[in-house]
């Protein structure tokens, strides 16, 4: 058995140089996409370090990775969760996967979402191991597939301690709680929105363009579909009241596509949107509220496709106590923090409604990731290894 890379920053270079760009429903084949090469990395390295892993497969060529360092069966359990893939490279000013270490930052895709976050709970992690300290927490570190697009590997995932399920030997149990890496600036994010996305179709008639009066324009219908959508997002923020963390509910068009050729006609139309709901919203009945405020309002029927991903946010009425024992181990280590709410989702609020205590909170800033030059802070994610090692070796700061 070798011995695995413990160091932060040079497990962070070696995942950064391992391409697992999410292909975002694109068609798209190569060794650059899915998780593939790095769900491999993450199994050698568990096994390097001597302690049991699991990868159990979601999707044919995609797979979670789980592994374990017990303690006690009488003591907490608590997972470290981060997901592997990152969005796609298209547009980026840099090598994607040349992990540059330079002026206190290393850049590559992935660094700060979230390679970032796995990396400092990876080093936690093997620390734990090695120093074995006598009050630790029973530990599980859980790396998900398609975290970015459709959330297959933490909708799989959270099944696993369900009656009847026997995948997993590592985690057929809920765990206490769960820790979440996404760019947080090393605050705690106690709740976050969640994203419902489906499409929106209209159609029409097609026929040739020199007499357009024969044919029904699928485009002009959906025109009117997004004047509609475009005021119902103006007053989404009267229609829901805001909430004191997350701010207001939201609704995005994102991608739009219709006609064939410029000389035809258009018969059909098709839009995507994306409805962020705010805690205490229901992510099937947003999309329900849609499609009633736009048949009230339209002469015309439009078809609704079955929502791809059903947005659940994170309520911030389960995790306090979480957070205040997260907060109390991170001001010693880099100085005092919040309890924050966010815009964007994440693997957090799946834990939730699986009923484990869950925040958010890992090194870099959100304003990093998904860029073309992206980064995070080296300060940062040595901080935050620290953290993570502190919080999992402390059974008082752990607690049930």
């Amino acid at each position: 058995m070798s011995s695995p890379v413990t160091n932060v920053v040079e497990i962070l270079k070696s995942l950064i140089a391992i391409p697992s760009v999410n292909p975002m429903g694109r068609d798209l084949t190569g060794d650059q996409f899915l998780e593939t090469r790095l769900t491999e990395h993450l199994a050698h390295f568990f096994r390097d370090l001597g302690v049991p892993y699991e990868v159990i497969e979601v999707v044919p060529g995609r797979s979670n990775v789980i592994a374990r360092f017990d303690a006690s069966p009488d003591r907490p359990t608590v997972v470290l969760d981060a997901h592997q893939d990152t969005v796609p490279v298209d547009d980026m000013i840099i090598d994607p996967f040349d992990p540059i270490e330079a002026d206190g930052r290393i850049q590559g895709r992935g660094s700060c979402d979230v390679k970032g976050g796995m990396a400092a709970m990876l080093a936690a992690f093997a620390r734990l191991v090695r120093e074995k300290p006598a009050d630790r927490a029973n530990v599980v570190m859980t790396c998900a597939c398609d975290e970015e697009a459709t959330i297959l590997g933490i909708s799989d995932l959270v099944r696993l301690w369900e009656p009847g399920d026997i995948r997993s030997k590592l985690l057929s149990d809920a765990p206490d709680m769960a820790i979440v890496a996404e760019p947080t600036n090393l605050h705690v994010v106690v709740a976050h929105r969640g994203a419902t996305r489906w499409t929106i179709r209209t159609e029409g008639r097609a026929c040739h363009s020199s007499d357009p009066d024969q044919g029904v324009n699928a485009v002009y219908r959906m025109a009117r579909v997004l004047t509609e959508l475009e005021n119902y997002a103006a007053n989404l923020k009267h229609i829901v009241a805001p909430h004191p963390l997350c701010g207001c509910a939201t609704l995005s068009v994102g991608m739009i596509r219709g006609g064939i050729s410029v000389n035809t006609v258009p018969a059909e139309c098709e839009i995507e949107v994306d409805r962020r709901g705010i805690p205490g919203e229901d992510g099937t009945h947003i999309r329900q509220h849609v499609i009633d405020y736009l048949s009230e309002r339209l002469p015309f029927e439009v078809q609704h496709g079955e929502p791809w991903l059903v947005g659940l946010p994170l309520p911030d009425d389960t995790n306090g106590e979480l957070a205040d024992r997260l907060l109390a181990v991170i001001e010693p280590v880099a100085g005092p923090r919040e309890k924050i709410g966010v815009f964007y989702g994440s693997h957090a609020s799946r834990f939730a409604a699986s009923g484990v205590s869950a925040v958010v909170f890992g090194p870099g800033s959100i304003q990093q990731a998904h860029t073309k030059d992206e980064w995070v802070s080296i300060d940062e994610l040595h901080s935050a290894c620290e953290i993570y090692y502190r919080v999992c070796a402390n059974l008082s700061t752990c607690g049930r």
